[in-house]
Formats: C-alpha cells, structure tokens, sequence
C-alpha cells in the first residue's frame, strides 16, 4: 500500500510543476491554487509512505516520478524538444529508480 501512495504523491508532484508552469510566475489565481493544493498533497501522502518506506528510497522515487513525468508532460503537452540527450537523462533516472525499488525491504 505505502508504493501506491508514494506512486501518488508522484502523480500530484507532476501536477503541481505543470500548475506553476501554467500560473505565469505564481501571478494566475487558479493555476496557484492548483500549485500548492497539489504540493500540499503531494508532501502529505510522501510523509504517509515514509512511514513504512526507507527515506532514502521514498524521497529518490518521490522526486524521480516527478522528474520523469514533468519531462513526459512537458513534451507531450508543452511542445519542449525531444534530444537524445534529454532521453537519456530520464532513462537513467528511470533506471535509478528500478534498481532503488529492487533494493527496497519494504
């Protein structure tokens, strides 16, 4: 249940980057709300993952989903370029997290 929640927080940390993204510098009313709701979500179901969960291997999960996703979101919604580079940089992000994962007693 703890890797459910941690998947999440994930989910709500990428939502939270694409909302400050939409809020135009915190100055858009709505996409703030979004912003910090979505953050305050996002730390809250961290913090009840973490219960159970290594910090270590929570927090690297936690911060990869968002990672990954922001990436996947700003390509796919936002139009940012595509490298090889860019790839590659998310691919071994993915695979820190795999091998993270795998290590986990929990």
């Amino acid at each position: 249940m703890a890797w459910l929640i941690l998947l999440v927080a994930g989910v709500f940390e990428i939502v939270w980057a694409y909302a400050m993204k939409l809020s135009d510098g915190l100055t858009r009313p709505g996409p703030v709300v979004v912003t910090f709701t979505a953050m305050a979500l996002s730390v809250g179901l961290l913090a009840l993952a973490m219960k159970s969960l290594p910090l270590g291997t929570a927090y690297m999960v936690w911060t990869g989903i968002g990672a990954v996703g922001a990436f996947a979101v700003g390509v796919v919604v936002l139009g940012e370029a595509v490298t090889v580079m860019r790839l590659a940089a998310a691919v071994l992000i993915v695979a820190g997290l795999v091998l993270m994962k795998a290590s986990s007693p929990a």
